[in-house]
């Protein structure tokens, strides 16, 4: 397999695994991760998709990467359109949880998912995905990457849960359980120092 194809198959992969993973969250009905938490209040507000939302807040947040000076690459563009259309397939055709075992599968599966889409997506070493290019912008900028990434999700989290969005227990184990996962997984399919 060319190395261009697996990289191509690792956005799509890992994206899609990213989408599934944020309908299970939204599925378990316990409360969002930040950005979760935001497109829930602005679905709300716009009378929109959940999936929809996420499509139009990543095209809107690549727009802040102009005076960053940041570019997308193809992967930015998959990860804007699929996570959001794959959630679009997914939470519209399951009820919502309403029993807490079955929500916490739900929330241990989707931060699964969503760590090792992560992993996978990143590795696949095409373009970072819009939320993340603010970071990087911001860290270009001068402010420490940890600082930018906890000033964007501390904004995204607001600006939802005053859109009315779902705040929960779960916000928290996103915050801690993702990072251990994609840690956990991208040394396995890390392309980014092939090139």
């Amino acid at each position: 397999m060319s190395t261009k194809l697996r990289q191509l198959l690792q956005v799509l992969s890992g994206t899609s695994l990213i989408g599934i993973g944020i309908s299970l969250n939204y599925l378990a009905n316990l409360g969002l991760g930040p950005w979760g938490v935001f497109h829930d209040g602005l679905s709300k507000t716009l009378n929109i998709t959940y999936g929809r939302t996420i499509i139009i807040t990543g095209i809107a947040v690549m727009l802040l990467w102009i005076p960053l000076k940041q570019r997308p690459g193809i992967g930015t563009i998959i990860d804007i359109f699929l996570v959001g259309t794959v959630a679009d397939l997914i939470i519209p055709n399951f009820p919502l949880s309403e029993n807490v075992f079955v929500s916490l599968l739900l929330i241990f599966c989707g931060i699964i998912l969503i760590g090792a889409g992560t992993a996978i997506y990143v590795g696949g070493n095409l373009g970072v995905g819009p939320r993340d290019g603010i970071m990087v912008g911001l860290e270009a900028k001068g402010l420490k990457i940890g600082t930018a990434r906890n000033i964007i999700e501390l904004l995204a989290f607001l600006t939802g849960w005053l859109l009315g969005g779902l705040v929960g227990y779960v916000t928290i184990l996103f915050v801690i359980g993702i990072g251990p996962v994609v840690q956990k997984v991208l040394p396995y399919v890390d392309m980014r120092n092939n090139d």
